[in-house]
């Protein structure tokens, strides 16, 4: 019991910083965005609703059971949905980070991107912690909809791009999840800036050996 709640305090802390870092750093602003992280016994903390990720309080944080039931903490935030058919459909994964930052939103309302992989594969490092980001279509905050939609492009992406909307971002763990998110940021940010100058992208077989 000591061990498990010893693990629950430094991943509460954990998930307050992380939070911390990206309002900051502007990736997010006011009340917007949300962050989970789950425990070895399955159960998952996640940001409140209503709560910037940038005043965490580690013990208000919102508490789900394994089976996905609030059971602790503030009301979550209406988007718990999303992250419950992340962690449903990608199983080896300890956290989950979904934002609204300004160039993956921005990306995400233009009307010629490919709906199958949204951004280019610009950089190596791109390509090894995001690697693929489908367009999932829009639909209203909150709209269990949703959810059906994200499951089905989370299937073979651990990133999927919510369209007029932002990213949600899986990973093995809590920093993998938000490193994942900065590089998906700063790549929509090059593909923005680089629009309607010719790109040169990484190759199918570059993209293999950073995959191998």
């Amino acid at each position: 019991m000591t061990a498990v709640l010893s693990e629950e305090t430094k991943l509460r802390d954990q998930i307050a910083a992380v939070g911390k870092s990206i309002f900051d750093r502007g990736l997010t602003f006011g009340s917007t965005g949300n962050i989970s992280a789950r425990l070895s016994t399955g159960e998952l903390l996640m940001t409140p609703t209503n709560a910037s990720l940038g005043s965490l309080e580690p013990e208000r944080l919102s508490r789900f059971s394994a089976e996905g039931v609030h059971s602790g903490g503030d009301k979550p935030t209406k988007e718990a949905f999303l992250h419950q058919c992340m962690y449903c459909q990608q199983k080896m994964s300890g956290a989950v980070v979904h934002l609204h930052s300004t160039y993956a939103v921005a990306a995400s309302i233009l009307a010629d991107v490919d709906p199958e992989d949204v951004l280019p594969p610009l950089t190596a490092y791109y390509v090894m912690r995001v690697g693929s980001l489908p367009l999932v279509p829009y639909f209203p905050p909150g709209d269990k909809a949703l959810a059906k939609a994200v499951a089905e492009k989370a299937k073979s992406s651990h990133a999927v791009l919510l369209a007029n909307h932002g990213p949600v971002v899986a990973g093995k763990t809590l920093l993998d999840a938000q490193y994942a998110t900065e590089e998906l940021e700063e790549t929509a940010k090059l593909f923005l800036l680089l629009r309607g100058h010719a790109l040169r992208p990484l190759t199918p077989e570059q993209r293999a050996v950073l995959k191998s």
